[in-house]
């Protein structure tokens, strides 16, 4: 049995919605019922009524949700408790990234970061999003590195975490180079054929940018969905074999582009969105995690141009 199950649990009797409930925990709403039903064959029986609507729990269910939240409480208290014990590793900065970003972003920044900051160790740990988040919320990691736009801000409470711009990053549209090095799939807006469409799951937050895309463009654009993933890297490897276009950051296609290998599925400046690159922590005043080393970053992070990727 994992935690994570337990979570999903107590997050579905709070909203009382299965697609409520995915999107918060930043999965699909497939892979959430199947968590949800991985702990009812744990339990040995039906947890959710699912005859309901809005969805309710069972006697059985509402008798597991007391034991679960008290369960991950005692939990979490115990790895704080763990955790403020521990004195190995302080010249050690632990990162949460998501796994974009910790393929693509992270390591030509971390190479800035050493010449003009000097020598660093770090320990990376690439997550989803929301997993990412919250490894930061639950005192697991010193900082996280995060894409940020307004129409989707991360849920974390300003009074208690505060940010760093590590720069921008643009999210467009890729697809394979043809043999006269123009897109096998290209984005008209006009109507006609179905363009094949690598898509992120449901839930996934650079899926939740190009939905974003998709609502601003001036004419329907026809895409059609051949796949589908939480991953960036899976996306730009299906774009790569020809299988359709993929919405990539550019930092993660650079190479590719470089190379010809990928290529703009749209002019330049349209069908685009420009993201912020952000570095999260949590304020000195309410935590309990302070390493010398991760302070003397944040602070040379913060000065002009400190932060620049």
């Amino acid at each position: 049995m994992e935690t994570k199950w337990l979570e999903d649990f107590v997050s579905l009797a709070e909203t009382r919605s299965f697609s409520r409930s995915a999107q918060l925990r930043h999965v699909t709403q497939p892979a959430f019922s199947r968590r949800i039903q991985a702990l009812e064959a744990w339990a040995g029986v039906d947890l959710v009524d699912r005859s309901s609507y809005p969805t309710r729990l069972t006697a059985a269910g509402e008798t597991l949700l007391g034991q679960a939240v008290d369960l991950l409480g005692n939990l979490q208290a115990t790895r704080n408790m763990l955790r403020s014990h521990q004195s190995a590793g302080q010249d050690m900065i632990e990162f949460a990234v998501p796994h974009s970003l910790s393929f693509s972003f992270f390591p030509h920044w971390l190479m800035e970061l050493r010449q003009r900051f000097g020598e660093v160790k770090c320990r990376l740990n690439a997550l989803n999003v929301h997993d990412a988040t919250l490894q930061l919320s639950e005192g697991n990691c010193d900082l996280l590195v995060v894409y940020h736009h307004p129409s989707q801000p991360l849920q974390l409470d300003p009074e208690r975490y505060e940010s760093v711009s590590l720069g921008h990053e643009t999210l467009s549209a890729y697809a394979k180079a043809d043999a006269a090095g123009a897109p096998m799939f290209r984005i008209t807006g006009h109507p006609g054929q179905k363009i094949p469409f690598l898509s992120y799951a449901s839930g996934a937050y650079l899926g939740r940018l190009v939905e974003l895309i998709v609502k601003d463009a001036a004419l329907p654009l026809n895409l059609e969905s051949v796949f589908e993933t939480d991953m960036a890297e899976s996306l730009k490897a299906m774009a790569l074999e020809g299988h359709g276009l993929a919405f990539l950051p550019a930092s993660s296609v650079k190479k590719e582009v470089k190379a010809r290998r990928l290529v703009r599925a749209a002019e330049p400046g349209h069908y685009e969105l420009n993201m912020e690159l952000r570095m999260y922590r949590e304020r000195q005043a309410t935590t309990r995690r302070v390493k010398p080393v991760a302070q003397a970053l944040w602070s040379f992070l913060n000065q002009p141009g400190g932060g620049t990727a």
